[in-house]
């Protein structure tokens, strides 16, 4: 078992003046004790405007401050926010490679989309984008790694010419991958992109063995296409950790700060209505927490296991490793027994104080790390040879480092093919819009059909699954209707396509001549079709034949037979422009 460290940078409004200078202070003397102690990792993550819950705006700063002061701990952005309005790429994989230098060869690379709506609408990314460039990001900082030079990408969001990325990471070909799971479909994500999973969902160790079995299940399987150019089988789940031989007083230092950790984390992402600069979150804490799921009356010393979740008389609350060593080594035991790689500590949340985190620290590296001291290496080891064959072939269906053009020379007034701005395509759309539009409204071979020809079902997701690419062909199939051929017909056609982490429900209506789409359930329809999203989007450009995909069990006609025949005709003999 590995142990690691979580830093948010928590600095509730329950003292008045706030000191961050003294914050930032503590949490550098913190992760230099847990070096001396053997501690694995400190994990810090990136978050914007987050008050009072995450004052961690810069965490490459305190990763290199930190990176000076110690030896041996592995320093974690856990996570980086990579959609490129907030970071362009290549200004991580600088940062990343610069930070793994200094280190020496210390970092573990997190990586996220971001999913608050005060981050997202500061930077201006759309929620239903996010995942998709998030991956488009993750491609060109792994190839930015690795490829020297860069061959440039030209993407939906991403638009970089020929550049060699300079440093280079020492740790190679790149640091270790993660991403930021909260979700089971997260977890699998993980998986299929060879990553290692930081969960942040507070799971009991019983509730982990389902996650943990599904996600190296998915790993070992032809459906893991890494991100990168190696691939991090790991999963690591996070906790709050107050120590004491007193559990009594490990409650008492310990668990207010467990609490306005995820209040605070679900008064941003579920419920909380903020005004900026104005709101007190610790103010709501102390007001509301029982009746949100952090009661603090259920929490009391009876020397039994631990539970991280707990339920009473109606009210809900979290606890976690805080107690005893031997009740938090205990809980420890269950998430090594169900295959859990890495257990992450929230010490510094709320109101902690700095002495008894130091010194919760010190009594759980005297007397609860040892006990896993002892076969952690054989255990990784064997771990590795167990997946090997596996991640070699995985590593086979990655795209592979491309070649620079040698030819493409940048001259002091210009160059071939420089970046394009991608925050407006000139017409008030994001242009990843404008470049889906541009990508389906092409005729002929330029077009769609040449788009889809010879793509995987794993590369139609990526393209068309999330982001605008759906809203481009159900626009155009309206453009492409003809009302002759739908012979009277007035009503609804639903599809239900099967995206990779759920269904993509639309509704296309038929009345007076035209026909008009819509995302969402239809009222009474007259056919419903069901198939995957890759199978959809190759029927849309005539890559597919319908009655084949019928007879394999890949589409589903649920309706009128005959009004189902006609939709190729209505909708054109040619692909929708």
């Amino acid at each position: 078992m590995r142990f690691g460290l979580f830093y948010e940078h928590q600095l509730p409004r329950a003292d008045g003046e706030l000191d961050e200078g003294q914050l930032l202070a503590d949490a550098l003397e913190q992760v230099e004790l847990a070096d001396r102690l053997g501690i694995d990792y400190v994990w810090e993550v990136e978050h914007h405007f987050l008050e009072e819950y995450s004052h961690s705006s810069a965490p490459e700063v305190f990763l290199a401050a930190a990176s000076q002061r110690t030896s041996d701990i592995r320093l974690g952005h856990g996570i980086v926010q990579v959609p490129p309005a907030v970071n362009h790429p290549a200004r991580v994989a600088e940062r990343i490679a610069t930070l793994d230098l200094i280190s020496g060869g210390r970092v573990e690379f997190g990586t996220g989309e971001g999913s608050s709506q005060i981050e997202l609408g500061a930077f201006g990314v759309e929620r239903e984008l996010k995942r998709a460039q998030w991956e488009e990001a993750l491609d060109a900082i792994t190839r930015m790694f690795v490829e020297e030079p860069f061959a440039g990408y030209k993407g939906r969001w991403i638009s970089m010419p020929p550049r060699n990325v300079v440093p280079k990471p020492e740790q190679r070909p790149h640091p270790p991958l993660w991403i930021a799971c909260s979700r089971r479909e997260t977890i699998l994500t993980a998986a299929e992109r060879g990553l290692g999973a930081l969960s942040f969902a507070f799971v009991e160790p019983e509730d982990a063995k389902e996650w943990v079995d599904s996600y190296y299940e998915t790993l070992a399987s032809e459906r893991c296409v890494p991100a990168g150019f190696s691939v991090n089988p790991n999963v690591a789940v996070v906790l709050p950790l107050m120590c004491h031989r007193d559990e009594q007083t490990a409650i008492e230092r310990g668990i207010d700060g467990a609490h306005f950790f995820g209040f605070s984390l679900a008064y941003y992402y579920a419920f909380g209505e903020h005004r900026p600069g104005y709101s007190n979150i610790w103010r709501e804490f102390t007001e509301r927490r029982a009746e949100v799921g952090f009661a603090r009356e259920i929490i009391n010393p009876d020397a039994a296991p631990l539970g991280v979740r707990l339920l009473q008389e109606g009210l809900g609350s979290l606890r976690g490793a805080i107690g005893t060593p031997d009740q938090i080594a205990e809980l420890i035991e269950r998430y090594q027994a169900v295959g859990v790689d890495q257990v992450i500590f929230v010490a510094q949340a709320g109101p902690n104080r700095h002495e008894h985190i130091c010194e919760s620290l010190e009594l759980f590296a005297t007397e609860v790390m040892p006990r896993f001291a002892k076969g952690a290496e054989d255990r990784e080891r064997a771990k590795r040879e167990r997946l090997a064959g596996a991640i070699e072939r995985a590593l086979a269906r990655r795209a592979p480092a491309r070649p620079g053009d040698q030819g493409y020379v940048v001259k002091p007034d210009g160059e071939p093919a420089p970046a394009v701005a991608i925050s407006s395509a000139g017409d008030g759309q994001p242009r990843s819009v404008a470049r889906a539009r541009e990508l389906v409204a092409r005729a002929g071979e330029s077009g769609l059909a040449a788009l889809v020809r010879n793509r995987t079902d794993a590369q139609l997701h990526r393209l068309f699954d999330r982001g605008p690419g759906l809203a481009v062909i159900f626009k155009g199939m309206e453009r492409s209707f003809l009302p002759e051929k739908a012979k009277g017909f007035q009503g609804e056609i639903a599809y239900e396509l099967r995206g990779r982490d759920g269904p993509r429900i639309w509704t296309v209506r038929i009345a007076d001549g035209r026909a008009a789409a819509r995302r969402g359930q239809a009222g009474d329809p007259a056919v419903i079709l069901r198939v995957s999203v890759p199978d959809f989007v190759r029927l849309a450009a005539r890559e597919a034949f319908p009655p084949k995909l019928l007879l394999e069990g890949a589409l589903a006609i649920e309706g009128d037979f005959a009004v189902a025949g006609r939709l190729g005709e209505m909708f054109g003999a040619d692909p929708p422009t």
